[in-house]
């Protein structure tokens, strides 16, 4: 199996002039044969100038357009892959759980707490090379976002897109975003896997300390960064096109406080360690880097390679339309008006 591409796409945004050119020789012929017209009768005129031809300035630019066609994917550099190679590489598996609850919104970390931590693992995955990479966002529930991967570009796409209204269920379910992290990871004994939960900690839904020990009896080991403040900041929002901030049943403003105790008692429970952000740093490079202090294992994937150039068709069939087209008269040659080709003169 052959893996086709071009070498150089940006050259194939040429192919959008060949509309113009055609619509301009339209228009150019248009007043050709009003030009003609203004000389006397189309009977006439084939009199006076017999070696006139209506039929020879299309197949010109046909010749023509079809020899600018191939020198434009010439240019783009047409290629086959040749051979299939398959490439093995050392890396850890990393599932990122990153709060979206509305609590996140709070500015106590500028500009606030999900943008803030948004901008860092977008750094991070900037600095990836061989490790795979998975995200899951949690509120009153847990989603996959991501599904454990080596496509960087893909991860940064979707991870720009998280919002809080992304989840149906407000709420902050450390548990459950730890439950489906160990779910998510690739299956196999012996592979080295690690979680990073990025969160202001206000556990409202379930025992995260539980699903902490089962991971790490699963050979699992759990990060957490805490992001916010302990003394607590309300939770700013837009209402009817005013700003005002987010209050509860009773009507009294809801305060959000960084629950630094329960990410510490989490990552000890998993054999990981707690981080505090803040606005200068979330934590992510002190993490990551004891994570690729631990064993890495072998992903095998599998690529194309020695891709060959095959522009050699093109370049023949622009030589033999641009000898044609040189050939090709616009006018009848008077020695060969009378010989027939395909029986009809041209």
């Amino acid at each position: 199996m052959q893996l086709f591409r071009f070498a150089n796409p940006d050259f194939l945004y040429l192919l959008l002039l060949l509309p113009v050119l055609v619509v301009l020789w339209i228009l150019n012929e248009v007043r050709r044969k009003k030009a003609l017209r203004r000389l006397g009768e189309s009977a006439l005129v084939g009199k006076l100038l017999p070696e006139l031809s209506s039929a020879r300035p299309w197949i010109k630019f046909v010749l023509q357009f079809v020899a600018i066609t191939s020198a434009i994917l010439i240019i783009a550099r047409p290629q086959f892959g040749s051979r299939l190679e398959e490439v093995k590489k050392q890396g850890v598996e990393v599932i990122i759980a990153l709060d979206v609850s509305n609590s996140m919104l709070a500015q106590d970390i500028q500009p606030d707490r999900l943008t803030r931590a948004k901008q860092a693992l977008t750094r991070l995955i900037d600095n990836l090379e061989n490790d795979k990479i998975g995200l899951i966002v949690f509120a009153g529930d847990a989603y996959t976002q991501i599904p454990i991967t080596t496509d960087y570009i893909s991860a940064k796409m979707f991870l720009s897109a998280i919002n809080p209204d992304m989840v149906p269920k407000q709420g902050t379910a450390i548990g459950a975003a730890i439950d489906l992290g160990m779910r998510s990871f690739s299956p196999g004994e012996g592979k080295s896997k690690a979680m990073i939960v990025i969160t202001d900690g206000e556990n409202h839904e379930d025992d995260p300390l539980v699903k902490a020990s089962e991971a790490s009896a699963a050979g699992i080991v759990i990060h957490t960064i805490g992001i916010g403040s302990p003394e607590g900041v309300p939770v700013p929002v837009v209402s009817g096109g005013r700003r005002d901030y987010l209050k509860d049943r009773d009507g009294n403003t809801v305060i959000t406080k960084l629950d630094e105790e329960i990410l510490k008692r989490i990552a000890m429970n998993a054999e990981g360690s707690y981080v505090r952000a803040s606005s200068s740093n979330i934590g992510l490079d002190e993490i990551y880097s004891e994570i690729k202090k631990m064993k890495t294992q072998e992903m095998e994937s599998t690529m194309y390679t020695e891709y060959n150039d095959q522009f050699q068709v093109f370049a023949a069939i622009v030589l033999i339309f641009l000898l044609l087209d040189f050939v090709v008269m616009e006018r009848k040659n008077r020695k060969l008006a009378n010989i027939k080709l395909f029986k009809f003169r041209i």
